[in-house]
């Protein structure tokens, strides 16, 4: 399997981004949340992907880039796992949501997790 994050697979739409937040759906196992959108873009890959981290509950720039960097990790290695479950196209976001310094090992239990329920919430 492919463990890699291409270009392609980075979310940098903003009309796709705007399209989360008005019509997404929303999936969450705490302190995660994932929103998607299911959207027929140009490239060949299977879905699209960024990732957020709240200004409100880490003030230094430094400290949101780890989590970033944490999360696209979490993604990139489990990226094999949701892809199995997709059955169309889709955009989403990445959202770390707690004020709390979790672990890596932590926050990819988690995303093991979150990508699970995803894919059973998209077979309903």
């Amino acid at each position: 399997m492919d463990f890699s994050y291409p270009k392609a697979e980075k979310l940098k739409s903003k009309t796709i981004i705007d399209l989360l937040f008005s019509e997404g759906n929303s999936v969450g196992k705490y302190p995660l949340r994932l929103v998607y959108v299911a959207h027929d873009f140009e490239e060949d890959v299977p879905l699209k992907m960024g990732v957020s981290v709240s200004k409100k509950h880490f003030k230094k720039a430094v400290d949101r880039n780890y989590y970033k960097r944490v999360l696209r990790e979490c993604y990139r290695q489990n990226k094999a796992q949701l892809i199995a479950s997709l059955d169309k196209k889709y955009c989403f976001m990445f959202f770390y949501q707690t004020s709390d310094k979790l672990s890596y090992q932590e926050i990819e239990e988690k995303t093991k997790q979150l990508f699970e329920k995803f894919g059973k919430t998209i077979q309903e």
